[in-house]
């Protein structure tokens, strides 16, 4: 349980009599838990009106109605389709991960690879960083370890390059899922985001007949600016979702409800440490229960 998930089950279990002052102090909370203030706002109104409505008297209640609202938010408008790698029986899969630098995008490009394998798939991992050599070397370690084809070119290639023929390998192979690393780049450079763009437009271009997705990989300490992360990426090349890492450090969490509801992007796993294993699909109302401390 994280610190902030600690303060906010306390705060519930005050023993305080719900009243309006009560819903503005929880609507100040959910702000310092990264919720954004106009979600938390209608969220802490929400919840007010339920309580009255259901006539919830104590906090134990009031939370638990919160728990309930907290899973609408994250499943409102999710695609029933949002699992993948692994979604398609007979067509190819591309995916590409996506974030700045430091997010863990090469741990998690293995860690999919790991999955896929454990699903019975026959993925290849393509070195789509080819601005820094250690990334090169750090996903070809893990193709090792895990006895993947990696796809790579030479330290200051073409990413889309390297993507474009991860893709003819498949095809040639019979790998059934591309999962391609990419060069962590700041949302707010316009001319990487512009690379991205065009790794875009040559993937859709190569994905005709196989399905073709972007996840966006998050950092769960990074707050509220994953928001202003995810807004630039979305607007660039269109995400179908994105992936929280390093849920164990004491993450707050609250920006993935701004995610779901600001952005209608979705969370699609969640990773939990450092093994290949540690990564498991998002559960909507798992999360939203284990943020307001009721596992």
């Amino acid at each position: 349980m994280s610190a902030f998930t600690d303060r906010l089950k306390k705060f519930f279990s005050s023993g305080k009599k719900l009243s309006d002052d009560i819903f503005d102090d929880l609507c100040d909370l959910l702000v310092e838990g990264d919720f954004g203030p106009a979600g938390a706002y209608k969220l802490s109104d929400a919840l007010k009106e339920l309580c009255r409505k259901e006539k919830a008297e104590d906090g134990e209640a009031a939370r638990i109605i919160l728990g309930r609202l907290l899973a609408e938010l994250l499943v409102s408008n999710r695609p029933p389709d949002l699992i993948f790698p692994g979604r398609a029986a007979d067509k190819l899969e591309i995916l590409i991960l996506l974030g700045v630098n430091g997010t863990g995008k090469t741990t998690t490009a293995a860690k999919l690879a790991k999955r896929c394998l454990d699903l019975g798939k026959r993925p290849i991992l393509a070195a789509g960083d080819t601005f820094r050599a250690a990334a090169i070397d750090q996903i070809k370690i893990h193709g090792e370890r895990l006895g993947v084809r990696v796809v790579a070119h030479q330290h200051g290639g073409d990413p889309a390059a390297v993507i474009y023929d991860a893709v003819e390998a498949a095809k040639s192979s019979g790998a059934d899922v591309i999962i391609a690393d990419t060069a962590g780049r700041m949302h707010t450079k316009t001319s990487l985001i512009g690379e991205l763009q065009k790794i875009d437009r040559i993937v859709a271009s190569k994905a005709e007949n196989a399905t073709y997705s972007k996840l966006l990989v998050l950092d769960a300490t990074t707050g509220r600016n994953a928001l202003n992360q995810a807004e630039i990426f979305h607007g660039a090349v269109n995400l179908d979702g994105f992936i929280l890492t390093k849920y164990d450090s004491g993450a707050k969490g609250g920006a993935v409800f701004s995610l779901a509801e600001d952005l209608n992007l979705h969370a699609v796993f969640l990773c939990t440490g450092e093994k290949y294993s540690d990564i498991e699909l998002f559960n909507p109302g798992q999360y939203a229960n284990a943020f307001i401390g009721l596992e």
